[in-house]
Parts: structure tokens; C-alpha cells; sequence
């Protein structure tokens, strides 16, 4: 990263890489390790995380040991979200469907070709509860956000956003993951026709989880509304019982987003 406006791109998407490799390493990554992952030059890795660490997004947990990221890059993420007014429009939709299922729920928002977690509600007040990290993007090909927003594109589009995306590797999703394109169509056809999606552990083994895509009448979804939880909890019948809530909660979102710069930049036509 340089002063100068005209940075070469290839810098600029290595350091990148290098922030986004650092934030799945809470704990730190020693330059080495950093350089063979992302397949640069022990150098070259070297300047960038000095400059990084210049800016303030990057530390050494020792005197010429691992690096990690700062909070400067949460902070700043954080900042966006509550000028965006996301917070103040979702969470209180966020907490009383929580408070309905008693389980985790989640606001995703669609952004390209992306779909990111951005805010949740922890409704389960005893046994496990299920909360995986935020600011992940969503694995579409078996999650049920995923399938939430798939629904509401063509099978051409959909494709196309999972195909770019991958289906991962088997062994980390859960044992009824689709793994091919017609398996995957299959289950969105069944989404559409119930207006939401359900899953018993295809994103995670014992896991299952329901999505309804936060959408006007006419308009592509912004993004969508999860319910998750442990399947002896959240089973299908229960899952078939919160429908009615979690759409209802998805509408409320979609009408309440016009007040939103950060919903209204993401409108538009399907």
C-alpha cells in the first residue's frame, strides 16, 4: 500500500487478502506462514503488513512474533453500520423474533454477489446455543440464508452465484448438503413454493435452520432473515410453525428499509 493514487491493483487486492486471512486468525499468524498461504514472497508479505500495522489494522502480538488485525477494522465496520441506521431499523425485529423462536437469529444483506451476516438476536435462554461468527459470508449452496436469497433469483443467476462461490468441501457442511446443481435446484423449487427455507443439517451436522428473504413486491431481495438452532429444538414441524412469524418479520424489514441509505442502496428491480 503507497501514498501514490495510482497503486498498482495487485497490491492493493494482497493486502487485502492479507486483512482477510488475518481475520479468521484471531490469534495471530507468523509472517512465514502468512507468505505460504497466500502464495507471495516473504518480502513482499513483510512490507505490506508493515505498512498495515503503519495504518493501525495491524499488530504484532510480540516483539517480532505472529500478527493479527487490530479492532481498527471492526471499529471502522461498526462506525458504517450505525451511520447506516441498519442497527436501529433491524434489531428490534431482530430481538422479537428471537424472543418468538427462542433460537439465533440473524439479518444477512445482499451486497453484489455477496450475502454477509451483519446483525443477530440470541433467543435461546438455556442448553446450546448455536451462534457462529459474524460478518461471514454466507455459504449459498447450504445455508439456509443462502437459499433464502437463491430463491428469489433465476436458476441462471443462481447458478451462476454458487458456481463463482463453490460448493466447498463436503466434509465441512453437514451430511445433507447439496453438492450438485440439480440437488441444489430441487430444494429451492421447495423453498419457493413454502415462501421461506428449511434445512435439518445441511450447513452443519445436527444443526437446522429457516430464511425469508427481505424483499418488496417486484424488487430484488436486500437481503434475508434466519432462524437457527439445534435440530432437537428446531425441528421441521417447528420450523414449519415459525413460518408464519419469520415472514412476517421479513415484511416488516423490507417495508421499514426505505428509511435506510445502506437497504435503499442495495433496491432494485428482480
Amino acid at each position: 500500500m503507497t501514498n501514490s493514487a495510482a497503486a498498482p491493483t495487485g497490491t492493493i487486492d494482497r493486502a487485502l487478502r492479507i486483512v482477510e486471512t488475518l481475520a479468521s486468525q484471531p490469534g495471530g499468524m507468523p509472517l512465514a506462514a502468512l507468505a505460504d498461504e497466500l502464495e507471495l514472497p516473504r518480502s513482499a508479505c513483510h512490507r505490506l503488513l508493515s505498512e498495515l500495522q503503519r495504518c493501525g489494522y495491524v499488530r504484532q502480538v510480540r516483539e517480532h512474533g505472529d500478527y493479527a488485525l487490530t479492532t481498527k477494522l471492526a471499529s471502522v465496520g461498526l462506525g458504517y453500520l450505525g451511520a447506516s441506521g441498519i442497527v436501529d431499523i433491524a434489531q428490534p425485529i431482530i430481538d422479537r423474533l428471537a424472543e418468538t423462536s427462542g433460537e439465533l437469529v440473524r439479518l444477512a444483506l445482499v451486497d453484489g454477489d455477496r450475502l454477509t451476516f451483519v446483525a443477530k438476536a440470541q433467543g435461546a435462554r438455556f442448553g446450546l446455543r448455536y451462534d457462529p461468527d459474524m460478518g461471514i459470508d454466507v455459504r449459498l449452496s447450504c445455508s439456509a440464508g443462502g437459499h433464502a436469497w437463491l430463491m428469489t433469483l433465476s436458476e441462471e443467476r443462481a447458478t451462476e452465484l454458487v458456481a463463482r462461490q463453490g460448493f466447498g468441501e463436503p466434509k465441512a457442511y453437514g451430511p445433507k448438503a447439496p453438492t450438485t446443481f440439480k440437488a441444489l435446484m430441487r430444494v429451492l423449487e421447495e423453498d419457493r413454493k413454502r415462501g421461506f427455507s428449511v434445512m435439518s443439517e445441511m450447513y452443519a451436522p445436527g444443526m437446522s435452520a429457516m430464511a425469508a428473504p427481505v424483499q418488496r413486491r417486484n424488487e430484488a431481495a436486500i437481503g434475508v432473515i434466519t432462524v437457527a438452532g439445534p435440530l432437537v429444538r428446531l425441528t421441521p414441524q417447528r420450523m414449519l410453525q415459525l413460518g408464519d412469524a419469520v415472514l412476517a418479520a421479513a415484511g416488516e424489514l423490507a417495508l421499514a428499509s426505505t428509511t435506510s441509505p445502506l437497504f435503499a442502496r442495495r433496491r432494485g428491480t428482480r
